[in-house]
C-alpha cells in the first residue's frame, strides 16, 4: 500500500534517515517508535509529501485516500464544531457542503436562469454523497464528537469558543469520520483524558484503515498495533507484536549484541597478545601473519545501542504529619453549575491518591483548592503540619525564565548544589550533553515539563500535588519518573490519563464519580490501587469499561 525504500533524508550535516525501508499493508496497524528527534514525524511528512527525501523512493498510490492528525490545533473559526469538522473531514465533507450551497442557489430567485446547471450538478453530487454514506455523515460526526469528550452544547457551539487542547479534538474528529484507507496519527493522545483514550482505542481498532501511529501512551500502543516500527540512529527496524512484545524483543536483542560484543573482544585481546608476544619470533612469524590477516579480515561489532533511562534517586524528604488535608464541608460552584457539595476528604501521610472522574467532574478544582490556588465557596481546606508542597500544572510551566538555558535555571534554583549533582539530574530528567545549554524560550512543551519536574524534585517536598504530569512526555521518560517516584516516602494527590502511571503510582482513589458510571453522584472514595479500583467497578475510567 505505502512503501518507504532506501530512504535518506539529511537535515544540513545530520543524517535522519540512511536508506530505511519499510511498507505498510492495507489494513495493518503499526506503531512508529524512537528517541525524539530519531525521525517519527519526518517519516509522516514524507508519506503525505510535505517533503521530500535526498534519495530513496517513497510509493503512495494516487488514489490513496490518507487522513493526516499532526501536532498543531486547528484554527479557530465561526462555524460551529459540527460544521467544522465536517467540512474539513476531507472529500466528503466538500461534498457535504457543496449540497448546502446548491440547495441555497436553487431556493435564490436570482440564479433562476442557472436553474438547470444548478441542478444537474445537485444530482452529481447528491448521487456520489448518497453512495458513499453521506447522510449518515451528521450522525457520524456527532457520535466522534461525543467520543472525544464533547458535549451536545459544544458541538453546536463556535470553534471560536474552544481552547488550543479543545481544538486538536476538533482535528482528530476530522480525520476519523472521513473514513480514510490509511489515517497517519502523531501523538493522538496528547490533549485527551482518559475517557476518550478508551473511546479512541476501541474506534481504532474497530476501524478498517490501516495506521501508523506514534503514542506515548504505552496502553494505548499495546491495545491498537499489531508490528513495531522502530527507528534509531537513521536505521529502521520492524518488530511482529505490540510494544510489550518489542521492548521484551529489544531488551533480548541488546543481551545477544552485548554478549557477541564481549566474545569478540575477548578473542580481539587474545589475538592481539599472541602477536604482541611472538612478533619477533622468526619461527612463529607465519602463525603472526596468518593472525594478523586473520584479524584484518574481521567485521568489528559495535556495542547494542541503548538509550538508557536512569532512575533519579531522590532524597529523602523531610517527614510530614500524619494529616496532611483535611477537607470538611467544602462547596464549590462555577457560576449555577454545583462541582463540591459538602465533600469531605482526608490524605494521611504516605498516600498516593489518584483523582478520576469525567470531565467537568472538578478534578483539576480539587487540586487547586488542596494547593490554595483558588478557595472553596464554603466549608474548610486545611493542610497539617511541617509540610512542603511540591505542585505542579500546566501553569507551573510559567517558573521557567525563558532567558535562562537549562543548566542556568536549574543552577539559579539551587546555587550551592553540587555541578555533577546539577548535571545527573538534567541527564535523568533526558537533558544530556549540550541540551543543557538549550535557552528555555526554544523548549517544547514537553521538554519544559521536563525540567519543571526535575526542578521539584531535586529537593523534594514531602507533599506532591500533581496535574497531568505525564503530558508530553516520552515512554521512556515516563517509566524514569514512575521509577523515580516508586520509593518516594512522601505524600501524593495527582490526576492523570495515563494508565501505566495510574497503575504504578496510586494506592488510594476519589472517583468523583460515584463508582465509575460517569454520573455525577457522591464521590467515591475507594482504599486499594488504581488496578484493585478498576476490578472493583469493571470501569478503566468513568463510565468507560474495562
Amino acid at each position: 500500500m505505502i512503501a518507504l525504500n532506501g530512504i535518506t533524508k539529511n537535515y544540513g550535516k545530520r543524517a535522519l534517515l540512511e536508506e530505511a525501508s519499510f511498507q505498510l499493508n492495507p489494513g495493518e496497524k503499526v506503531g512508529l517508535v524512537g528517541p525524539n528527534g530519531a525521525g517519527k514525524s519526518t517519516i509522516f511528512r514524507l508519506i503525505v509529501g510535505e517533503e521530500k527525501a535526498d534519495g530513496g523512493e517513497v510509493n503512495v498510490p494516487k488514489r490513496l485516500s490518507l487522513g493526516y492528525f499532526r501536532q498543531d490545533a486547528g484554527e479557530s473559526s465561526e462555524r460551529s464544531v459540527l460544521d467544522e469538522a465536517i467540512a474539513r473531514c476531507g472529500s466528503l465533507g466538500e461534498l457535504h457542503h457543496e449540497i448546502e450551497e446548491l440547495e441555497a442557489a436553487m431556493s435564490d430567485p436570482e440564479r433562476a436562469d442557472e436553474m438547470d446547471a444548478l441542478v444537474e450538478r445537485y444530482g452529481d453530487v447528491q448521487g456520489e454523497y448518497q453512495q458513499r454514506g453521506g447522510y449518515e455523515l451528521v450522525a457520524r460526526t456527532r457520535e466522534v464528537l461525543h467520543g472525544l469528550g464533547f458535549k451536545d452544547a459544544q458541538i453546536d457551539g463556535a470553534m471560536s469558543e474552544l481552547s488550543g487542547g479543545w481544538r486538536m479534538r476538533v482535528a482528530i474528529a476530522q480525520v476519523l469520520i472521513g473514513e480514510p484507507e490509511v489515517l497517519l496519527l502523531d501523538e493522538p493522545t496528547n490533549h485527551l483524558d482518559i475517557e476518550s483514550i478508551v473511546w479512541l482505542e476501541s474506534y481504532l481498532r474497530a476501524s478498517p484503515a490501516a495506521i501508523l501511529m506514534t503514542s506515548h501512551d504505552r496502553d494505548f500502543m499495546d491495545r491498537i498495533v499489531t508490528r513495531i516500527v522502530d527507528i534509531d540512529g537513521g536505521a529502521v527496524a520492524s518488530h511482529t507484536g505490540g510494544y510489550a512484545a518489542y521492548e521484551e524483543a529489544r531488551e533480548m536483542r541488546d543481551k545477544q549484541g552485548d554478549a557477541a560484543f564481549a566474545r569478540q573482544q575477548a578473542m580481539l585481546k587474545k589475538e592481539e597478545r599472541f602477536i604482541e608476544r611472538f612478533e619477533k619470533n622468526a619461527a612463529k612469524a607465519s602463525q603472526v601473519q596468518s593472525r594478523v590477516k586473520k584479524l584484518e579480515k574481521i567485521e568489528r561489532l559495535e556495542p547494542a545501542k541503548k538509550r538508557v533511562m536512569v532512575p533519579f534517586e531522590m532524597k529523602t524528604p523531610p517527614r510530614s504529619g500524619n494529616d496532611v488535608a483535611m477537607l470538611k464541608g467544602v462547596n464549590k460552584a462555577y457560576g449555577e453549575h454545583s462541582i463540591y457539595s459538602d465533600f469531605d476528604l482526608e490524605v494521611k501521610r504516605g498516600e498516593r491518591w489518584c483523582v478520576m472522574g469525567v470531565n467537568g467532574a472538578g478534578k483539576t478544582t480539587l487540586l487547586k483548592m488542596i494547593a490554595g490556588v483558588i478557595q472553596a465557596d464554603s466549608g474548610d481546606v486545611r493542610l497539617g503540619a511541617s509540610l512542603k508542597m511540591g505542585y505542579f500544572a500546566q501553569s507551573a510551566l510559567e517558573v521557567l525564565d525563558p532567558n535562562l538555558t537549562v543548566y542556568g535555571q536549574i543552577d539559579h534554583a539551587f546555587p550551592t548544589a553540587t555541578t555533577p549533582s546539577k548535571r545527573s539530574l538534567l541527564g535523568c530528567f533526558d537533558f544530556p550533553g549540550d541540551d543543557i545549554e538549550k535557552p528555555i524560550r526554544v523548549l517544547s512543551g514537553g521538554e519544559k515539563s521536563r525540567l519543571v519536574l526535575a526542578q521539584m524534585l531535586f529537593d523534594p517536598p514531602n507533599f506532591l500535588v500533581l496535574d497531568e504530569p505525564t503530558n508530553h512526555l516520552d515512554l521512556a521518560t515516563k517509566e524514569m519518573l514512575i521509577k523515580s517516584l516508586e520509593n518516594f516516602e512522601g505524600t501524593m494527590i495527582f490526576v492523570s490519563h495515563d494508565r501505566t502511571f495510574l497503575r504504578g503510582m496510586a494506592n488510594r482513589v476519589l472517583d468523583l464519580s460515584g463508582g465509575g458510571e460517569g454520573v455525577a453522584r457522591k464521590p467515591l472514595i475507594y482504599g486499594g490501587t488504581y488496578e484493585q479500583w478498576v476490578e472493583s467497578t469493571g470501569h478503566e475510567a468513568p463510565g468507560v469499561w474495562h
